[in-house]
């Protein structure tokens, strides 16, 4: 995937480039998905969410209606489309940790597809969040701040597969301090206004992560 940008699905903003893994054993059969705990959560999360709009509210009932039909929505050899989870994390000031991807060659947030080890959508967003981070003790939103789709080749060169993600926000802990993954070329903190060059999901994602400073913290029950 060497820096290939993602591309937009109709009139969705997109970002991300999350690992290519081998797909030989795309379209597993949905009892055998080792991901069949994050599907089973996500269904719940999502249809309890309280989208922020229309808009949103479109993606979430376009993201239930593949969950449902796909018992390995959330697997990433799931070649018609799966969940990833990323995660926008701030310092106590309102700065912003953005990681230089390196196989898109571009500022984004955390994030990445489910694994087997994760039994929830917040645990995949929190794995992720600090792997690519660095930081231990990160505090995730409860709740899920933004959707959005998006066409990533991680099935190979030239593939366009579709990315769920469910975006999250979290907060470090005062003191806390990056560790540039190998996943990165560079991990900076940005102020909102002093943001590089993003993709406008980055952006519309940063918004809506400072529009919602009262965000419940914690494990979803």
């Amino acid at each position: 995937m060497a820096k290939a940008a993602p591309t937009r699905m109709a009139e969705e903003p997109g970002l991300d480039g999350y690992g290519t893994r081998d797909q030989s054993q795309a379209q597993r059969a949905p009892g055998d998905s080792p991901t069949a705990r994050v599907r089973a959560d996500a269904i719940k999360v999502l249809g309890r969410w309280a989208p922020p709009d229309d808009r949103q509210a479109a993606l979430r009932s376009s993201y239930l209606t593949h969950l449902h039909r796909r018992g390995d929505g959330a697997d990433r050899a799931c070649v018609e489309g799966h969940l990833t989870a990323s995660t926008l994390v701030l310092d106590p000031t309102g700065r912003v940790l953005l990681t230089l991807h390196r196989r898109l060659g571009r500022w984004v947030q955390t994030g990445g597809h489910c694994e087997p080890e994760d039994s929830t959508l917040q645990a995949a967003a929190l794995r992720e969040a600090e792997e690519e981070s660095g930081i231990v003790g990160l505090r995730l939103s409860r709740c899920p701040v933004l959707l959005d789709r998006h066409l990533v080749p991680c099935a190979g060169p030239g593939t366009a597969v579709p990315h769920l993600d469910v975006q999250y926000v979290a907060y470090a802990q005062p003191g806390s301090v990056e560790r540039r993954s190998g996943e990165s070329h560079d991990l900076r903190w940005f102020a909102p206004r002093e943001l590089p060059e993003v993709d406008a999901s980055v952006r519309a994602l940063v918004a809506a992560a400072l529009a919602s400073r009262d965000l419940d913290l914690g494990p979803d029950t």
